[in-house]
């Protein structure tokens, strides 16, 4: 005797989500760069304390500088379909730092990984949301 009750997919009964998920992510990643900015930007307290002030040059002060500025534009702007390329590009010279002193190729390492986890979880996000296995898929 077979089972009368037909096997049901999750996309059967699963719908757009009820909230806007993309919004938490987007919000996660603005606090990223904001504390990302935060810590570049700490960076030149040691730049101008290690050896003495050794390291302390011009084009180094504005690189720092201008690199926190430009995350903390960055982080209101995660609504741009580029935001992420943006985001990217940021971590990528906070990497870069590392020729104005290893401290910041350190920290730029740190959030790499963290971007690397934030993008694995978008990912993540996506393939749930397109097998419509989402709670606020299913009210």
């Amino acid at each position: 005797m077979t089972d009368p009750t037909p096997v049901r997919s999750p996309l059967d009964s699963a719908h757009e989500p009820s909230v806007d998920l993309w919004k938490g992510l987007r919000g996660i990643m603005a606090g990223t760069l904001v504390l990302e900015a935060i810590v570049i930007g700490l960076v030149l307290t040691v730049i101008a304390r290690v050896d003495d002030g050794a390291h302390f040059q011009a084009w180094k002060v504005w690189f720092v500088s201008l690199l926190a500025v430009a995350m903390v534009v960055a982080s209101g702007l995660q609504r741009r379909p580029w935001a992420i390329p943006l985001n990217l590009t940021l971590a990528g010279l906070a990497v870069a730092g590392w020729a104005g002193h290893w401290s910041m190729g350190v920290c730029g390492l740190l959030f790499a990984a963290v971007w690397g986890y934030i993008l694995y979880l978008r990912r993540d996000l996506r393939q749930r949301m397109a097998g419509g296995y989402l709670p606020s898929q299913h009210d």
